[in-house]
């Protein structure tokens, strides 16, 4: 039998398991721990270094040893300083994307942050289609050209084998001179129903290609002072509850394939956690109060707003107890760590062997997880 055959049988079988009743007539192979180590993997998103993945490289070997479910591509390395860490060219691309989902025995999620603008990964220079930022489509707030440049964006993303866009940002301009989202051009307005116009025009264009959309930074990093890149960013005297407006306007279209968490510390929402680590944000707001449902990924876990104040072990445990479904590790901050994957998914299993994250967390994130990669198909 073909690789190929393998790989799509044994995607069907966990789709049919996933369907099943949960009963304790379960088979050894689904209560062992090979099952559980592929539903954390599913749970993982990384950072690597390379514009190829050959047989027998780190991500190769990680992507089928640890079963990761998704990767994050980024065109500059931060730590090296210099332009060409994944993507060189739309040629480039392509190979590497295709190359990384062969190595997968489930379907693979690629993602990039394609905001346009300022936040772009495949850049003009580079040979790809020329886009605009968030902030000029909601200044000529024209649904055609939204749908024009959000459109030329999705099928950039499409033809290239890329299947997650980190966009749209719903984050509200409350702050113009924030400094990593106003200043930067990356919100749509400062009017809350114009940010969730825009917003679903581009997850809708997105669709069309067929690639996947995070909507972000919930619950809103739009009156920020700060940039939680660098350090823990307290938005309690700024923010206000209109910034969850986008949000609750798109979940309610069913407009929502994942929901991205921002690092922000809000004590009117929990006085004790930041967001992506707050069972009260994600778990009492998000899915209680405003019923999403579907997948939940966390910003960067390498972030300074994290990583500087929490270790690995609780801003894992706390995350997934919040109820984030992927941890994003993008490792691509001022340390390149070569085995990042391994130690976010032994820390990950340890903290469930331990009964510190529940099992019934995990096979709520792997459900959710599948559900939504049932829906990565090829663009027409």
């Amino acid at each position: 039998m073909s690789p190929l055959f393998l790989r799509t049988l044994l995607f069907f079988c966990i789709t049919l398991t996933l369907s099943a009743p949960d009963t304790r007539s379960q088979s050894a192979a689904e209560a062992g721990g090979d099952s559980l180590d592929v539903k954390l993997g599913q749970m993982l998103m990384v950072g690597f270094r390379g514009i190829t993945a050959s047989p027998g490289s780190p991500i190769m070997n990680d992507i089928e040893r640890l079963h990761l479910g998704g990767v994050i591509l980024f065109d500059f390395d931060v730590e090296q300083k210099k332009y060409g860490r994944n993507i060189v060219s739309p040629q480039q691309l392509r190979y590497l994307t295709e190359a990384l989902k062969e190595q997968a025995a489930l379907p693979l999620l690629v993602a990039v942050d394609q905001e346009g603008g300022l936040v772009a990964r495949l850049k003009q220079k580079a040979g790809f289609p020329r886009n605009v930022s968030q902030a000029d489509l909601g200044e000529m707030d024209n649904d055609d050209s939204t749908l024009y440049y959000a459109g030329v964006t999705a099928r950039s993303l499409a033809v290239v084998g890329v299947n997650q866009n980190f966009a749209p940002v719903l984050d509200v301009n409350i702050n113009k001179n924030n400094p990593v989202i106003g200043k930067l051009g990356r919100s749509f307005s400062s009017d809350p129903a114009i940010v969730a116009k825009h917003g679903a025009l581009m997850v809708r264009a997105h669709r069309e290609a067929r690639v996947l959309t995070a909507v972000k930074h919930f619950p809103g990093h739009g009156s920020s002072r700060s940039d939680s890149h660098l350090g823990l960013v307290d938005v309690s005297d700024t923010w206000s509850r209109k910034e969850l407006q986008p949000f609750q306007d798109l979940i309610r279209q069913g407009l929502c394939d994942m929901v991205m968490t921002a690092h922000i510390f809000n004590s009117k929402l929990d006085p004790d956690w930041p967001a992506t680590l707050s069972q009260k944000t994600i778990t009492g707001l998000l899915r209680g109060e405003m019923k999403f449902d579907g997948v939940v990924i966390s910003d960067d876990m390498n972030m300074k707003a994290i990583s500087d104040h929490y270790g690995l072990e609780t801003a894992v445990r706390q995350a997934v107890n919040a109820g984030v479904d992927i941890l994003l590790f993008g490792n691509n901050g001022y340390e390149f760590v070569p085995d990042l994957p391994s130690r976010a998914h032994a820390a990950l299993k340890a903290l469930v062997l331990k009964g510190d994250i529940p099992r019934e967390r995990i096979e709520q994130s792997y459900a959710r997880i599948m559900e939504l990669k049932k829906r990565l198909k090829p663009a027409p």
